[in-house]
């Protein structure tokens, strides 16, 4: 079963199954910036925090609180050797943290975010729990190897080609995502994981190893021009089923980048594919989507606010305005 979309490219799907239509508009771009005017980097995570919205960045020590009029700093991770910004260009891009999670989350009964690093190298395994004291974001780490270890063993995925991207909460539960590369072989995957038992690991309450990882699944996106379509991250819908952020992003492995001809996002119901619809290019680019966080849902419309990641430090993250109908 194959479409073309307006731009010519060729998507790919498996035939067979019901798939439901879903349809997708970019109803606003905007620039991340910080108060300071330098960009936001690398915006790769977006959850809600107080009265706005916390954005991971993978190549920094520091997450962006990005509220009404107003974008601010919050340290989530200390200096790596002395460094705060990552950048292949500066010979450091092998020490950055890659937080690549967002989550909302609770500790002790207030709101907070989880941030998750991808795993894709032993730097990259930590937690970070956000929340606010006196109305100022607070953090803390906690190095999670173990638990990645259990993940990629319960998912059956080599420590070379791990690379946990997207998660999202299920009422106590989330659902971590693996970002398949089908070049080497490795699809897109997820498991299960109570987050009362993430939030206690993270907070020393109890040890990585401890923490439960079930109900493993694969998740079958298609292909465009060739490339396969690999998860990003993914939002809860209150009717238990989730959109998943995807794209087609050229490369052999899990950490080196490469060449993104599209994004996608994909209605899945468990383990179902429902339907996946491509994300339009604006300005006649391709944006790599990698962190998606619900808005509100109208009916049939689902909107959401997604941030993107350039793979420039120099160029300042977009947030996209995504409107979603699910016919």
């Amino acid at each position: 079963m194959a479409y073309v979309p307006r731009d010519g490219r060729r998507m790919r799907r498996r035939a067979g199954g019901h798939r439901s239509p879903v349809r997708v508009t970019v109803d606003g771009v905007a620039a991340l910036r910080f108060d300071d005017g330098t960009p936001v980097r690398a915006a790769s995570g977006i959850a809600p925090l107080g009265d706005g919205w916390l954005v991971a960045q993978d190549d920094a020590t520091h997450a962006a609180w990005r509220r009404p009029g107003s974008v601010t700093r919050v340290r989530v991770l200390p200096p790596v050797e002395g460094h705060d910004t990552f950048a292949a260009a500066a010979g450091t891009k092998h020490l950055k943290p890659d937080l690549e999670v967002a989550c909302p989350a609770e500790v002790d009964g207030a709101p907070a975010v989880l941030l998750l690093g991808s795993g894709s190298t032993a730097r990259r395994v930590r937690g970070v729990l956000v929340r606010l004291e006196d109305g100022r974001p607070v953090s803390v780490a906690a190095d999670l190897g173990a638990l990645y270890e259990r993940v990629g063993a319960v998912l059956g995925v080599p420590a070379d080609q791990r690379n946990l991207e997207g998660g999202s909460r299920l009422g106590d539960t989330v659902r971590w995502y693996q970002r398949g590369n089908l070049a080497a072989g490795v699809p897109s995957a997820s498991v299960e994981v109570p987050l009362a038992d993430l939030v206690d690991a993270v907070l020393g309450r109890t040890g990585p190893r401890a923490v439960p990882v079930t109900r493993p699944c694969r998740h079958e996106l298609g292909e465009v021009d060739g490339v396969g379509l690999a998860v990003t991250d993914a939002v809860a819908l209150p009717d238990g089923r989730e959109l998943l952020s995807a794209a087609a992003e050229d490369t052999p492995n899990a950490v080196d980048d490469g060449p993104v001809v599209a994004t996608a996002l994909a209605l899945v119901d468990g383990p179902d594919v429902l339907a996946v619809a491509r994300i339009p290019e604006v300005g006649g680019r391709v944006h790599k989507v990698e962190g998606l966080a619900l808005r509100e849902v109208r009916g049939a419309e689902v909107h959401l606010l997604a941030v993107v990641d350039d793979d420039d430090p120099d160029t300042p993250s977009a947030e996209l305005a995504l409107r979603a109908v699910l016919d």
